[in-house]
């Protein structure tokens, strides 16, 4: 083992192409004929009312879901177990998604023991480097995740995703239930993982602040499709009249709910 680092290098991102993808559960038709472009590299949030599918868009970007018809294409491959053995990808749930039966910094670190890339003590050195990116307390690494709060769960799961320098990274609401300054903490958090991994990023979202603090392209999914795409500028100035609603509504950003039966 030489002095350089053995955690995985980074590698550029990898271009996400969905194509007319439909998806029923039962009688509800939730995903209408879907059409997004990502490029590599992008950062590109996903936002829409309630319902609107954007859960159930997500999970068939990680493989969890299978169209019923269109095409999903991860660097031109359709997303399964083989293309997630040779890409990284990495998912950021709304719950952080962290294991409760590991200490957090062994959920950071999980990537780096289970595919063997590292000795146990570059592994915590790897480990207190990534916490003190996201500004965790390094004793943070000793809790469980039931002893962390909804924010700091999250920046944990941001720090597991920065141990693998994924391809592909995918946030599911990540500022759901979280106070404001604790959002916008998280919001630069997802803003610096871009650009240190340089993996194309797709966020879902209700929380407009975040969408338009961060992204570098909006989509607007309404009824099961993508009804506008453009920049934070272009966004703000549609005339689209859903988009436009959207936008003025007075709400609070809602729990997170799976968007299907």
């Amino acid at each position: 083992m030489n002095d350089a680092s053995p955690q995985p290098p980074p590698m550029a991102g990898v271009s996400v192409a969905v194509h007319d993808l439909h998806k029923s559960f039962r009688n509800q038709h939730v995903l209408r004929g879907v059409n997004l472009d990502v490029p590599p590299g992008e950062l590109l949030v996903l936002m829409g009312p309630s319902g609107s599918g954007k859960s159930v868009f997500l999970r068939h970007l990680i493989g969890l879901e299978s169209p019923d018809s269109g095409t999903v294409l991860i660097d031109g491959h359709a997303p399964s177990e083989d293309l997630r053995s040779r890409l990284r990808l990495a998912m950021v749930f709304q719950s952080g998604g962290l294991l409760n039966s590991l200490t957090v910094g062994e959920n950071v670190g999980l990537y780096l023991a289970e595919h063997r890339l590292a000795p146990p003590d570059e592994i915590q050195r790897i480990v207190a480097q990534k916490l003190a990116l996201v500004r965790l307390p390094q004793d943070s690494a000793s809790k469980l995740p039931s002893e962390l709060s909804g924010g700091m769960r999250r920046r944990a799961a941001i720090a597991r995703a920065l141990t693998m320098n994924p391809q592909l990274v995918l946030f599911d609401e990540p500022t759901a239930e979280l106070d404001p300054l604790v959002a916008l903490a998280i919001g630069r958090e997802i803003v610096a993982l871009n650009r240190q991994t340089r993996a194309t990023t797709v966020v879902v979202t209700h929380d407009r602040d975040l969408a338009f603090g961060i992204a570098h392209r909006i989509a607007f999914l309404s009824d099961g499709q993508i009804t506008a795409v453009g920049s934070p500028d272009q966004i703000r100035s549609s005339k689209l009249p859903l988009l436009q609603d959207f936008l003025a509504a007075d709400f609070s950003p809602e729990p997170h709910s799976p968007e299907s039966p």
